[in-house]
């Protein structure tokens, strides 16, 4: 068994390695110093760490070292830590703050956030393609083929569209609603999951297990965090509470309630956790311990 207590000490440690990786995975890179500046803003402004802890953890179960997989975990940071700075400007989302810091366009400029995102989705897929130094070329192939997918048009890209889409409508459904955030949100912690399972080298029934752990964290992620938007403190959300409500947006709470949300996202959990019976050691105990994390949270 895992304690509380040690799984934060795990998690720590390994979002720890993330952070050190990315602190220098921008260096030699010939970019102008100003946008290096801005791009490394927003990179190394803190977070979870969720996305790549998960591709880490999950291929490690599988018998992949780490080190292999860091530049490919890593550049999937990269490319979330992209849509932040592109959801927060003013044409979309305009927050001012992001992990409580100005966000990238109040620190720097509009120009120079909209560079640094596209800077660092386009590098991620340097770092991706280095994980080739140790990985088969097939399976990093796959695996950029999978974060192509989940980050662009048909994903991430797609769901921020819906979002401003749906933003002040109150004829939005919940089948809508949760179509949107598998795209926004769940789509690129879905293939987190999937990529440490294709570098890992997992079989087809593996992977398919793997997919459903992450499509199903990925949901409560986001219900919890629509829970939290309304029941948290600006310190935990880096945001002012309520930013969602008052900018018109959908959620699972205004849909649902609070209870209701909470027993959704507990529902998403259980199934997450039914996906990994068939894995077992540290990693595999590791990834149930963090998908009950993520309701506990608002437990």
């Amino acid at each position: 068994m895992m304690s509380a207590q040690e799984f934060k000490s795990v998690l720590k440690t390994e979002a720890d390695a993330v952070e050190n990786y990315l602190s220098t995975c921008l260096n030699n890179r010939n970019i102008p110093q100003r946008l290096q500046a801005a791009m490394e803003y927003s990179l190394l402004a803190g977070g979870k760490r969720l996305r790549p802890v998960l591709c880490l953890a999950v291929a490690a179960m599988l018998g992949a070292k780490k080190e292999h997989i860091m530049p490919f975990a890593s550049a999937i940071e990269c490319i979330h830590s992209y849509s932040l700075i592109h959801d927060d400007l003013p044409a979309m989302d305009d927050d001012d703050l992001r992990r409580g810091k100005p966000s990238n366009h109040k620190a720097f400029d509009e120009a120079t956030a909209i560079l640094a995102g596209d800077g660092l989705l386009t590098e991620a897929f340097v770092l991706m393609t280095e994980t080739a130094q140790h990985i088969s070329a097939p399976s990093v192939l796959s695996a950029v083929n999978t974060v192509a997918v989940a980050a662009g048009s048909g994903g991430m890209v797609g769901g921020q569209q819906l979002d401003m889409d749906f933003t002040g409508r109150d004829d939005v459904s919940l089948e809508e609603l949760q179509t949107m955030h598998a795209m926004k949100t769940g789509a690129l912690i879905r293939c987190s999951c999937e990529c440490g399972a294709i570098l890992g080298g997992a079989s087809a029934e593996e992977q398919q297990c793997i997919r459903t752990y992450g499509a199903n964290i990925g949901a409560a992620f986001q219900i919890v965090d629509d829970i939290l938007d309304e029941t948290g403190t600006e310190e935990e959300l880096g945001k002012p509470v309520g930013s969602d409500l008052e900018q018109g947006k959908n959620t699972y709470p205004s849909m649902l309630g609070i209870e209701k949300s909470r027993e959704l996202a507990q529902e998403r959990v259980d199934t997450a956790i039914e996906q990994l019976t068939a894995f077992d050691g540290a990693e595999a105990l590791f990834l149930r311990k963090l998908a009950q994390y993520i309701i506990d949270r608002v437990s």
